[in-house]
């Protein structure tokens, strides 16, 4: 069967919806797996990073009928920390190729994608400044873009123009977002524990440049900045939308104390409290006040982001997974807790929380169907999905491992969920998403780990219904 690009699939949704009887609400999802291979394998690089780390942003676009990822190799002659190097592939008709690989830098971190329709596609790349011999030191932030006609020839290397000389490293946790109809793109970097420092790009290569600082922790034993990670980061229209969780060292005594009886370690960080702040147009530099979405800081929980979209309404839709509290800890400081995992959903509008809603809950003594790893799959006409991996056990006693999808309903309800039939289920994923310039789509495109599969890299097509 002849490949269909995304657009044409948006326009023969909308014909046919347009042209029937059947109002786009009744189409139900039926998704049809059209491919399932393997793209790349890997060796550990044992330097704290992973194919997955930044996956906040993405590896994966689509530019048309084109699919590319970008890839990490471990280099064996080098030590960590900046030991591995970006490698750039493409899906061709007989599967994934690889186009290029770097050939003069060392990184620690995974290379992140935005592609854009205009025909360009740009990979941020974070290269050492150090020497061989060095385990970190400082590095140089880089855009390189490439012709998706001819990804083999050589790329052009862009320099962001940040706000002054930031010191920055290999740790850089950055993301990295574009905007797909407008041709302009962000990359955020952290700077220690302290603050972010943004670029941003507009369609005509002017450079706009500032800081982020981090929120407050007014209420730990020693107040303190609160370094937000693994940001799921969307630029629209120039607004520029930012949700992240906290990362930082656990910041009660108490629970430091303790919790390095139990690992021996004099260290462990917390994860359990998430931010959102934005700016309605990055060119002015300004960001409004963070909002805490969501926390699980009194019971020493777990937080993690999973998706964010932001509607053509302007309302804001945030995914997220969370674990009530560390069982670690029950005993001693909570022991009444009841343990729960959780896929959460919420819409923000004007900085403040409209809707909340739980996608899927495990409880303890109760459900055991536990979701993890939610992405948000947009169709052209804005239906919104989720997209999430399942594992436990089923109210029937089976265990479970499998993906499913939602629809998640402008009028707030939500579909029931839907069994993704792969052969191998995927736990941990990219998507080529909207916040990477890839366009709106009834195909959901995936780059990520099956479940089982050991130092490898897959790719998956699934059509949201037949």
């Amino acid at each position: 069967m002849r490949i269909q690009s995304a657009i044409q699939l948006c326009l023969a949704t909308l014909v046919a919806l347009a042209t029937s009887s059947i109002a786009a609400a009744e189409v139900t999802l039926q998704p049809v797996v059209e491919i399932e291979e393997d793209v790349y394998t890997y060796e550990p690089a044992d330097n704290g990073s992973g194919p997955m780390w930044c996956g906040g942003s993405t590896c994966l676009v689509r530019i048309k009928d084109d699919v590319f990822a970008s890839g990490i190799e471990t280099l064996s002659q080098h030590q960590p920390l900046n030991n591995c190097r970006w490698t750039l592939l493409k899906r061709m008709a007989d599967g994934w190729k690889l186009q290029q690989a770097d050939e003069k830098g060392r990184t620690r971190e995974p290379c992140p994608l935005v592609g854009f329709p205009d025909g360009r596609l740009l990979l941020s790349a974070n290269p050492t400044l150090t020497g061989p011999n060095a385990r970190n030191g400082p590095a140089r932030p880089e855009i390189l873009q490439f012709d998706p006609a001819n990804p083999i020839e050589p790329f052009e290397t862009i320099l962001p123009k940040w706000d002054g000389s930031p010191p920055f490293s290999e740790h850089s946790y950055r993301s990295f977002s574009g905007d797909g109809p407008k041709g302009e793109l962000i990359l955020f970097q952290n700077i220690g524990y302290t603050h972010a420092e943004w670029a941003f790009r507009g369609a005509g290569g002017e450079w706009t440049a500032g800081r982020l600082p981090w929120p407050w922790g007014a209420e730990y034993d020693k107040p303190q900045p609160i370094r937000v990670c693994y940001p799921n980061v969307m630029l629209k229209d120039r607004a520029v939308h930012f949700c992240g969780v906290s990362d930082i060292m656990e910041p009660y005594k108490e629970w430091r104390e303790y919790k390095k009886e139990i690992t021996g370690r004099g260290w462990d960080y917390d994860f359990r409290r998430l931010f959102y702040a934005w700016s309605d147009d990055i060119t002015t530099g300004e960001f409004h006040d963070w909002i805490e979405i969501a926390s699980r800081d009194k019971t020493c929980g777990w937080i993690s982001p999973c998706d964010l979209w932001v509607a053509p309404d302007g309302a804001v839709h945030i995914l997220w997974n969370e674990r009530a509290l560390d069982t670690r800890l029950r005993g001693k400081y909570f022991p009444d807790a009841k343990q729960s995992h959780a896929l959460n959903y919420a819409i923000v509008r004007d900085g403040k929380v409209i809707e909340r809603r739980t996608l899927v809950l495990a409880e303890e003594g109760g459900a055991n169907e536990t979701a993890s790893a939610g992405r948000f799959q947009v169709a052209c006409d804005n239906r919104l999905f989720v997209f999430y991996y399942v594992s436990g056990t089923n109210p029937q006693g089976k265990q479970v491992s499998e993906n499913r999808l939602q629809e998640l309903h402008a009028d707030g309800t939500v579909s029931e969920p839907v069994k993704v039939p792969m052969e191998h289920p995927m736990s941990a994923y990219f998507t080529a998403t909207v916040r990477g310039g890839s366009p709106p789509s009834t195909t959901l495109d995936l780059l990520g780990v099956r479940v089982g599969s050991s130092n490898t890299i897959s790719y998956a097509r699934i059509r949201l219904w037949k």
